[in-house]
């Protein structure tokens, strides 16, 4: 079993209450738009990091990132982009991942909305953590913790960080 820790679209922005949560995670994921490298730099502190790079980062988080995380965890594959859409509502270039690839586990960022969705006709969960971030229009600020074990999603929470 591996706890994680996923926020995504923290444009620069960390504080500790972030930091807080993600303590005891085994590793960190993070959805895109990191805003810079020193958002990086101190989450490898805490916990080991999977990132994809979003919309808004720049080449210094795009030296270290891919667009793409495509990894299995815990008999779990899981796919990680920045702007992939959900359920019914996948971008063009998420469709084809999910199609392609056939995750178990499919996770986004971009929205700024903390959305947890099974999608039954692809035989997949969509997760968006939200933004832990201060930067856009949503009014709180959120991440996901969770467990993977025997190939699934176990003891998810939603954890809200407070007002932006």
């Amino acid at each position: 079993m591996k706890k994680i820790g996923l926020l995504s679209d923290t444009h620069s922005y960390l504080d500790d209450r972030i930091l807080h949560h993600l303590q005891g995670c085994d590793e960190i994921w993070h959805a895109g738009d990191f805003g810079t490298a020193e958002v990086i730099d101190a989450l490898e502190t805490v916990a080991p990091l999977r990132g994809v790079y979003g919309n808004i980062d720049g080449r210094d988080v795009r030296l270290t990132q891919p667009l793409v995380q495509d990894f299995e965890l815990e008999g779990l594959r899981v796919l990680i982009t920045h702007i992939g859409g959900y359920p019914g509502h996948y971008s063009p270039a998420g469709r084809a991942l999910v199609q392609e690839r056939r995750p178990g586990l499919f996770i986004s960022g971009h929205s700024h909305i903390l959305k947890v969705m099974p999608d039954p006709r692809l035989g997949l969960l969509h997760l968006n953590p939200g933004a832990a971030g201060r930067h856009g229009f949503h009014k709180v600020r959120t991440l996901l913790r969770f467990d993977v074990a025997d190939g699934r999603v176990q003891n998810l929470q939603a954890v809200e960080l407070g007002p932006k």
